[in-house]
């Protein structure tokens, strides 16, 4: 009998194995809408292959190479790179920033005493060092290489590849398309060599690799086969195109969007919902829609919601010069309607007709700027506002008694009662004034209507300036789409500050050096000095004088200082100018293209007024 138990017990522990290792077979790997993504193990393995591979590359790179071996590896690397770089943005951001910095020195200040300045040691520069005009510095390239040979193993053993959710992995197939058409295919991170369309293929392959990843996860089976058939679209046309010539405007028209609708899609068929707490909003599936980004991630935390009444009310305080102390002047001086929220002087124009430090700069999509003023000491437009309320050339009024002002305003008092809670205080009052600022980005001009379909009148000249701006003439690897100002994709999280060795008169034979120092003040950093922010080029046709001093008077001055090289370019001393110095040798055909390209920026409203 006890024989008889022992031989059951046997068989019963083999049905079980037996039943076991079959369902492992048989199991199918699906979505989930909140537990860990089936699909880790498998998109773990591939972002480690890609990581071994640009690592095998560039420990190959050696000062005692030629140059041309050393090139042929920095290639093979870059491409490896590349294709590791969707899943890099998405899970390890600052090990990206890091790799892929451009050749710039990053300064960080925290306080007085708390300054960091780097320099950058990246796949940037290491392309820049390798196909320079000038000998090879053999100790820089050595600093540079020490550095990724040893961060990009490191990147390996920390990943954090390890309980993502099916969402972030759509997320990051999202991002990268955005990255691609925002950043990418502008030559932002392949200045010498302009091989971006090259590098936007390594791009894509490695998402066509993610869906095939995916591919059984696809209850729609069609939408797996669009996937894969708009990949390979988008492949064969940057494969077949050179970066000056490329059909940017089609590109992101017709592949662009429609790769965001196909996100969208595959959210629907996965049944799961992107993260609305980013900058993106991620139901939008036009790069140019006026809802791409999240609004309420460009507002301060807890604010209250954007509603018609609430601009309304921001608008009237707005225009209301009763709240200076002067009661001569209200933000709208400064900043008139007509002129696309600008005044039209050279420099801003204060109490008491007193001349002020900068030019007045346009209010109009403000709110993607991360950093206001042109030296970005304000951080939101909260902030800023409490600059110009404490400015004596401006508003020079204590924020208490702009409180008490509104009070004794029954029209506000009943208003800010509705609105507000009853809550009069100065933070309120701010937040009103920005959600104004905030509803002045309606992404309606001629350039956006076409972009989403809504009509089809851009001109061949129009189409080949939006080309050239974001290719030949590099203007995109600063004014980023789709706000085209230096808040930089995919993520939107920081606005850039550029030296591009503005003058203080508008003569190309004789320039001189502006005095104004922009971010030098208040700690005094050198390397900080003449850096100022990147302005958005909407509304440009409007927004005249140019420049941080309004040293231009039109668009084809501020082409010209570009098309030359900025400040060094001219011959000025400009050691830390991140602009590059050499010419972009625009024809006057090309420049006459981009200012039409960027004249159909203008927005409805002021193309009616006007």
């Amino acid at each position: 009998m006890k024989a008889l138990q022992i031989i059951l017990i046997f068989i019963g522990l083999f049905v079980s194995l037996i039943s076991c290792n079959d369902s492992k077979i048989t199991s199918k790997q699906v979505v989930s809408i909140d537990k860990e993504s089936m699909f880790n193990d498998a998109i773990r393995n591939y972002y480690f292959t890609t990581l071994d591979s640009t690592s095998h590359y560039m420990l190959q790179i050696d000062t005692l190479n030629s140059l041309a071996k050393n090139k042929e590896l920095f290639l093979k690397s870059r491409e490896w790179y590349k294709r590791v770089e969707p899943m890099l943005i998405a899970y390890d951001y600052e090990n990206y920033l890091s790799m892929n910095a451009p050749n710039l020195l990053k300064v960080e200040i925290d306080d007085y005493q708390d300054i960091k300045i780097q320099n950058p040691k990246s796949y940037q520069v290491l392309e820049e060092l390798l196909y320079s005009k000038d000998s090879i510095s053999n100790k820089e390239l050595h600093s540079v290489l020490t550095y990724l040979k040893v961060r990009i193993p490191f990147v390996k053993k920390n990943h954090i590849l390890i309980t993502q959710r099916d969402r972030h992995h759509l997320k990051m197939i999202r991002d990268a398309i955005v990255n691609i058409a925002a950043k990418g295919i502008t030559g932002f991170d392949s200045p010498m060599l302009a091989n971006s369309l090259n590098e936007a293929v390594y791009n894509y392959e490695s998402l066509d690799n993610i869906i095939e990843i995916y591919k059984d996860a696809f209850s729609n089976t069609e939408l797996y086969r669009q996937w894969k058939i708009e990949i390979s679209s988008a492949i064969i046309v940057l494969k077949k195109s050179n970066f000056d010539d490329f059909n940017r405007y089609n590109f992101i028209k017709e592949h662009t969007n429609n790769q965001l609708n196909l996100v969208n899609e595959t959210a629907k068929d996965w049944n799961i919902d992107l993260s609305t707490s980013r900058s993106l909003n991620p139901e939008i599936s036009n790069l140019f829609d006026k809802n791409f980004f999240n609004m309420k991630m460009f507002s301060l935390q807890r604010s209250p919601e954007i509603t018609e009444e609430r601009i309304a009310l921001g608008q009237q305080l707005f225009n209301d010069q009763s709240l200076s102390s002067s009661e001569t002047i209200s933000c709208a001086t400064c900043h008139i309607k007509e002129k696309a929220f600008t005044d039209g002087h050279i420099k801003a124009i204060g109490v008491n007709g007193e001349e002020l430090q900068r030019n007045s700069p346009t209010l109009t999509y403000a709110v993607y700027q991360r950093s206001l003023f042109y030296d970005g000491r304000a951080d939101g437009l909260e902030d800023q506002i409490v600059g110009v309320t404490n400015n004596e050339n401006e508003f020079h009024i204590d924020l208490n008694k702009l409180e008490e002002k509104i009070q004794q305003n029954p029209n506000y008092k009943n208003q800010f009662t509705a609105l507000y809670n009853g809550q009069i205080t100065n933070m309120n009052v701010r937040n009103a004034i920005a959600t104004y600022i905030r509803s002045l980005a309606p992404f309606d001009s001629k350039f956006d209507r076409n972009m989403n379909d809504l009509e089809d009148t851009m001109t061949t000249e129009e189409i080949n300036g939006f080309n050239l701006f974001m290719g030949k003439a590099a203007c995109a690897t600063c004014h980023f789409p789709p706000a085209f100002n230096g808040t930089v994709p995919p993520k939107y999280m920081e606005s850039e500050f550029e030296n591009l060795g503005v003058p203080k008169n508008a003569s190309f034979d004789n320039p001189v050096l502006d005095d104004d120092l922009g971010q030098f003040f208040p700690y005094e950093v050198n390397e900080k000095k003449h850096f100022f922010k990147t302005s958005t080029v909407r509304n440009v046709e409007l927004t005249g004088p140019y420049m941080h001093n309004g040293v231009y008077e039109t668009l084809e001055e501020v082409v010209q200082f570009y098309n030359v090289g900025g400040g060094q370019g001219m011959g000025l001393d400009v050691p830390l100018q991140t602009l590059p110095s050499d010419s972009l040798n625009l024809t006057d055909i090309e420049s006459k293209a981009i200012i039409a390209f960027m004249k159909t920026l203008t927005d409805q409203q002021y193309k009616t007024n006007n």
